[in-house]
């Protein structure tokens, strides 16, 4: 991908050749909007069969299946987060084994390094990293609003700097959506503006007018990329062989990225529902909630959910960001959520924290575990756990030694996986899995 400096140029010294990614003039707003209109009726002709299909419901949760380009995605559905291409000590075929159908990669990353004309230099995401599975990009957004070194937020964008060299660096909705169709993922996000929940109310309602302003913008982008199919912005490579890993996907009817946009509004009901209404009324493939497991209480969290599951298209799927504790997990799902994405099970595995198979969590680097020569887990879907003992893994993690990372992260992304296994299979008979 490029950088962009304040004046939308490349920065050299962290992008690639230039790609011109300046907004093109189409003329007045009311020929733009019949545009929209015409791209619009194409665009419903764009998938042969339905995107999503709702499979089972009950006070359980929806069970379905989401089509991409490479393949179906089961929901309801966890994504690994890979931010840079890669998960840190897992190799690709550990997350296969572990059952994952989809992953999640981090625009503004790739964006800075190794820039989006490498990656369509190489014929797209897929290719690049060498996953044959769905993917999914985000904006660059949260990343962007989470940087203190925020100069101005305008209309077109926010002119910040990069958080690796300091370059002033430019990202909005146009830019958001060349680099993710250069990238080729399956699921792409809209550019939007993530307030901190705590923030004033006035300051939270301007952020939801700028995120419906740009949504509407994203989508007429998306739709003019899918129009002229540009060699940098490639619609989804698919490897003209399939790797020793990969799944059959050659069935699926869907040949375009999917566009979802993300309601914000933080813990204000109305404005939720405002944001909600007005991208149901812009039109996405899927409507993302975001602004949520950000310091809110899980009860403030859960009421978002409750008020605006309703609200959202039935025939749609929902995908909650940045959740991934496996109660909440649970609790969102009855409530009707399809699709979550988090690093905490990760994470909380490298710093020591295990998910067993019977539901417990234990502090595996505690000294109470150095001789204890059972396995780490018996019954778990990782075979790094059924092979080594915790008084092992106790070891390895009290040293250092980056081998005793990889097992924990996959313990518990392996039971993160596998709870979203259950609660699919689960959701057909209207019982939840047991926490």
């Amino acid at each position: 991908m490029n950088a962009f400096d304040a004046a939308g140029s490349v920065s050299p010294s962290e992008a690639g050749p230039m790609v011109d990614y300046s907004p093109r003039v189409h003329g007045t707003r009311k020929h733009t909007s019949h545009r929209m209109l015409l791209r619009a009726s194409r665009a419903r002709h764009r998938y042969p069969v339905a995107v999503f299909e709702l499979h089972a419901q009950s006070t359980a949760g929806r069970r379905g299946l989401l089509h991409t380009s490479h393949g179906p995605i089961p929901t309801p559905a966890f994504m690994p987060v890979a931010t840079t291409g890669a998960m840190k000590g897992l190799a690709h075929r550990d997350l296969l084994d572990l059952g994952a159908d989809i992953l999640l990669c981090n625009t503004y990353h790739l964006h800075l390094q190794p820039g989006e004309s490498v990656v369509a230099d190489a014929g797209g995401l897929h290719r690049f990293i060498g996953w044959d599975k769905p993917m999914l990009t985000d904006s660059g957004g949260f990343q962007v609003f989470s940087l203190r070194t925020i100069s101005d937020i305008t209309e077109e964008g926010v002119h910040f700097r990069s958080h690796l060299s300091g370059a002033p660096l430019f990202l909005g909705p146009m830019e958001a959506m060349h680099i993710q169709h250069a990238l080729g993922a399956d699921i792409i996000m809209c550019f939007d503006q993530c307030p901190p929940s705590t923030a004033p109310r006035e300051e939270i309602e301007a952020a939801v007018d700028r995120t419906i302003r740009w949504a509407r913008t994203c989508k007429e982008e998306h739709e003019r990329l899918l129009t002229t199919k540009s060699p940098r912005s490639p619609t989804i490579p698919r490897s003209p062989k399939k790797s020793h890993f990969s799944s059959d996907s050659s069935a699926s009817s869907v040949s375009s990225p999917l566009l979802f946009g993300i309601v914000q509004g933080g813990l204000d009901r109305g404005l939720r529902k405002k944001c909600a209404e007005e991208l149901i009324a812009i039109g996405f493939d899927g409507y993302a909630v975001g602004g949520l497991a950000v310091g809110e209480s899980e009860e403030e969290m859960f009421g978002v959910i409750d008020d605006l599951c309703p609200l959202l298209p039935s025939d749609k799927p929902r995908y909650l960001m940045g959740v991934g504790g496996l109660g909440q997990v649970q609790v969102a799902v009855a409530k009707g959520i399809d699709m979550f994405d988090c690093v905490l099970p990760v994470r909380e595995g490298r710093h020591g924290t295990l998910y067993l198979s019977d539901g417990s969590r234990i502090r595996i680097s505690s000294s109470r575990y150095m001789h204890d020569h059972s396995p780490i887990d018996a019954l778990s879907p990782s075979p790094l756990s059924r092979e080594h003992s915790k008084s092992y893994l106790c070891h390895l993690l009290r040293i250092g030694e980056r081998y005793g990372e990889t097992i924990a992260a996959m313990q518990n992304l392996g039971m993160t996986l596998q709870c979203l296994r259950q609660l699919r299979q689960g959701i057909g008979d209207g019982q939840l899995m047991p926490h």
